[in-house]
C-alpha cells in the first residue's frame, strides 16, 4: 500500500436515492499513473465495480460521459470524471 493508493478509490451518487429509483447517476474519478502516463488498472476495477454493483440491483448502464481534467502538471497523474446514468431493468420492462 504506497501513499496514493486512495486517490482512486472514490465515487459518489445523487443525494436522495431510495433504491427503487428508475435511474441512478453515479460519479467515478478515473485517475491515469502517478508516475507518467499510462491507464490506472485500479481505476479500471473500481469502474468495473461499480457496473456490476449496478447489475445486481438490477440496473443496467444506460449512459456515460467522461471529462478530464486535462492536467499535466507535476508528475503528471491525470484525472478523468466518469459520470454513468443507470437504467432500473424490472421499470423499464413495465413491472
Amino acid at each position: 500500500m504506497g501513499f496514493f493508493d486512495g486517490f482512486d478509490s472514490g465515487h459518489g451518487a445523487a443525494e436522495g436515492t431510495s433504491g427503487n429509483e428508475k435511474y441512478v447517476v453515479l460519479q467515478v474519478v478515473l485517475t491515469e499513473a502517478f508516475f507518467g502516463t499510462g491507464s490506472g488498472v485500479s481505476s479500471l476495477t473500481n469502474l468495473q465495480d461499480v457496473i456490476n454493483e449496478q447489475a445486481d440491483k438490477g440496473y443496467r448502464l444506460h449512459t456515460i460521459s467522461t471529462t478530464s481534467s486535462g492536467s499535466k502538471g507535476f508528475l503528471g497523474g491525470d484525472k478523468i470524471q466518469a459520470t454513468m446514468v443507470f437504467e432500473r431493468l424490472d421499470l423499464y420492462n413495465g413491472k
